[in-house]
């Protein structure tokens, strides 16, 4: 399988776990608890796994540092389109999240879409870095046998 096509399927398996899991905490009136965000590090952690698994067995590739590359480049993928898909939710679908984020007095007062997305970018491009080398240490001991 193509690198890129096991990319694109694992950052859509991390943007859509994610905004379900959004979506679900909004249906039962949670969505202002910030601790419950700290569960997204499952889905970041399932498609990173699922990716450098998948790049290692299908492909198989032994090379540490292009396991990595999958690995980040996943992740980041899933990162921008949910800062995308975020910076539309709070400009045109629910502006008053903004509020209910201020009120929480740890984000601060004055936000905007641009400033919240750009800050879940950071907090998302970090904790995937992280996940990514955490897995890398329990993926780099498997050696496949290349094709003959």
């Amino acid at each position: 399988m193509d690198t890129k096509k096991i990319i694109l399927l694992n950052a859509s398996k991390i943007y859509l776990g994610i905004v379900l899991f959004f979506f679900l905490m909004k249906f039962f009136n949670l969505e202002q608890i910030t601790e419950l965000r700290l569960l997204n590090f499952i889905f970041v952690f399932w498609g990173i796994n699922s990716a450098i698994k998948k790049n290692i067995f299908t492909n198989h590739e032994n090379e540490y540092v292009q396991n990595l590359y999958v690995g980040f480049a996943t992740s980041f993928l899933a990162i921008i389109l949910l800062g995308v898909s975020l910076n539309i939710y709070l400009s045109y679908i629910d502006p008053n999240l903004i509020t209910a984020i201020e009120d929480l007095k740890i984000w601060g007062s004055n936000l905007n879409p641009v400033l919240i997305t750009f800050a879940i970018l950071i907090e998302g491009i970090s904790s995937s870095l992280i996940c990514t080398f955490i897995l890398m240490q329990y993926w780099k001991k498997y050696k496949i046998a290349r094709g003959v």
